[in-house]
């Protein structure tokens, strides 16, 4: 719990998907834990996109769009092609069975927020998310300590805190190499007789320009080979393969044209 023990540390900023995250402490938790529910993925169903750590992209390459948030800042996962709306979630509210989990969906209802001076973080849980309450499967505190369950997502907070720094040194990386551009999906959905339609956009969004990466130096591209950052560039751009599929998984769902918040 770090230096959230006694509750005190109060918590800046909006996360997404958290209704009330409160500094996680023994005096005001000690009677709660997780609870099995019906619907486990049930807080996400409506969420279409969700931020995404550059050692993710391998993994969620072959299930959703890797893209970019509009200040060029923040890895994001396409979730659907329609705002309020999730492909992943079905209607039982359970995950897809081979569709990768990112890591910001798992680590829910457990967060870190920053303290007012921003030295430290502090362990939050959100109290109102509906898998937590009392008399519970897994209890957050015993015998006044943290259980298992809790010390377990305690380090896996830690491991994402330092994905997402890599992440941020992975953004100032490519945005320094300007290979940032705005790219546009577009569907052509098929006539009465079988011929193909006018196309429709879809959406805007940011991605990695081809273009500029092959137009890179050598000595650049040696640079991003010698950081890292080759490997999540090029995950990300097999990612955007899985569009077209996931335009018309939106279509099928909802036959109304897809639209998508530019991300």
């Amino acid at each position: 719990m770090s230096n959230a023990q006694n509750g005190e540390s109060p918590i800046t900023g909006n996360v997404l998907l958290y209704k009330n995250p409160e500094p996680l402490s023994l005096e005001a938790h000690k009677q709660l834990g997780l609870k099995n529910i019906a619907r486990p993925f049930g807080f996400v169903e409506t969420t279409h996109v969700v931020p995404l750590t550059v050692q993710e992209f391998g993994m969620a390459a072959g299930s959703m769009p890797i893209i970019f948030a509009p200040d060029g800042k923040t890895p994001l996962a396409v979730l659907s092609a329609r705002a309020g709306d999730n492909l992943f979630v079905d209607g039982d509210g359970n995950w897809e069975l081979d569709g990768y989990i990112p890591a910001f969906i798992r680590r829910y209802p457990f967060v870190f927020a920053a303290d007012p001076q921003g030295d430290n973080f502090v362990v939050c849980i959100d109290t109102k998310a509906e898998m937590i309450g009392e008399n519970p499967d897994l209890p957050l505190f015993a015998d006044d300590k943290p259980t298992a369950y809790t010390n377990n997502a305690m380090e896996f907070l830690q491991d994402f805190e330092r994905q997402r720094r890599s992440t941020e040194e992975f953004m100032n990386i490519i945005t320094a190499m300007d290979l940032l551009e705005e790219k546009t999906v577009t569907f052509t959905p098929t006539n009465g007789d079988g011929s193909p339609a006018e196309p429709l956009k879809v959406a805007d969004y940011i991605g990695i320009s081809e273009e500029k990466l092959n137009a890179l130096p050598a000595a650049k591209l040696l640079e991003l080979k010698q950081k890292g950052c080759l490997g999540a560039i090029y995950a990300h751009l097999v990612s955007l393969l899985q569009w077209q599929k996931m335009v018309q998984r939106t279509l099928r769902n909802a036959p109304q044209s897809p639209e998508i918040a530019n991300a």
